[in-house]
């Protein structure tokens, strides 16, 4: 259940006569969050803001699942009762802002750039021993843009303008086909603290594996179709924090099946293989993305800074942030490549790479 205060001076509340939303058989809630987002421009909206193309969020921290789940909606200010839209789903099988290790997550405006920002927290993935070795666990997640989709069905999340400004030592590819089976190096970055953005693109889509009805899981389908997994069109994309020999990576890729109607786009996270240190959290992550590959590039931007691996596929309607310990993949021992372990091959019209400089955190 959520309930609404006001306040015009933030010392003073004043609690709203009803609850504003509640749903059953979902367990503790924590760190809500309801704000509203434009259904016309792209654009971030006061909170206060509200009217006829205006929908709104309400985001919930469900701790039995430890993710963030979201609903679009619409909110009557004169009886403090807000709507999700027909179909929404409110449990653990609903929208989520990130498909992997990121949770309790808040948004504020930024009346200056006109944005709404989200942050999150990001858990460990290593031992309790380890963390205690450390001396310190858990940090935020790059601060992102986040904003309706123009569907109007989810919202997007890309990183914040400012992360550009740390980029340096610029790599561009042009036009490469990747052929089944192939692994090449993305040289000239800092393959622990890089950023990397890539397109691919698939001619013979006909050669689709076909979608069992029954897979509806997609973190389960990326566990059990890894990057290890030899498809037809997938998995092709990203080794990140990859050690020379390989003994270690971890995996950002897609897949795409032949649905009943339409072609499935799969994207993953598969960290089963980013340690050789088996006291590490290696959970492998998945979410289907809402694109046409008939129509459009497969997209895939993935920020590496060493133990945080945060990838955004088709610009930003999936997100998925990992986080990984690698015992051989450190520092200078750290390789990027692009893969297609698919049978059919792969073309990048467009890759570009930087490395990245630390933030001057004042």
């Amino acid at each position: 259940m959520a309930i609404l205060y006001r306040s015009k001076d933030f010392v003073n509340w004043t609690k709203a006569e009803n609850p504003l939303y509640s749903a059953n058989d979902t367990g503790m809630w924590e760190c809500p969050d309801f704000f509203p987002v434009s259904a016309q421009v792209p654009a971030g909206l006061d909170t206060s803001v509200n009217g006829p193309n205006v929908k709104h969020v309400l985001k919930v921290s469900l701790m039995d699942a430890l993710h963030d789940y979201y609903t679009i909606g619409t909110y009557n200010s004169v009886t403090d009762k807000y709507v999700p839209v027909e179909g929404s789903v409110d449990s653990k099988s609903g929208l989520r802002y990130d498909y992997g290790n990121f949770y309790a997550s808040k948004t504020f405006f930024d009346s200056k750039n006109n944005r709404r920002i989200l942050w999150a927290w990001i858990k460990e993935s290593s031992s309790e021993d380890d963390d205690i070795k450390k001396g310190w666990s858990g940090l935020q997640a790059i601060p992102r843009t986040i904003q309706l989709d123009k569907s109007g069905k989810q919202l997007v999340q890309w990183p914040i303008l400012e992360i550009e400004k740390l980029r340096t030592n610029q790599t561009n590819w042009a036009n490469k086909l990747i052929e089944g089976g192939t692994v090449l190096e993305v040289s000239g970055v800092t393959a622990a603290q890089a950023d990397v953005e890539v397109s691919f693109e698939v001619k013979e889509l006909e050669k689709a594996e076909m979608l069992d009805p029954t897979w509806t899981n997609p973190q389960l389908l990326c566990s059990q179709k890894g990057a290890s997994v030899e498809g037809s069109l997938g998995p092709f994309g990203l080794l990140v924090m990859a050690s020379k020999g390989l003994q270690e990576y971890t995996a950002v890729f897609f897949r795409i099946f032949k649905g009943q109607n339409k072609y499935v786009v799969l994207m993953c996270s598969d960290q089963s293989s980013s340690s050789i240190n088996n006291s590490n959290d290696k959970t492998t992550y998945g979410a289907f993305l809402d694109v046409d590959p008939v129509h459009e590039k497969l997209s895939l931007r993935t920020l590496i800074d060493h133990s945080i691996v945060e990838s955004f596929g088709g610009g930003g309607k999936s997100c998925i942030t990992a986080r990984v310990y690698p015992v051989l993949a450190v520092e200078d021992g750290t390789h990027l490549r692009v893969f297609n372990k698919g049978a059919q091959s792969v073309a990048v019209p467009k890759l570009s790479a930087w490395s990245m400089k630390k933030a001057r955190i004042n």
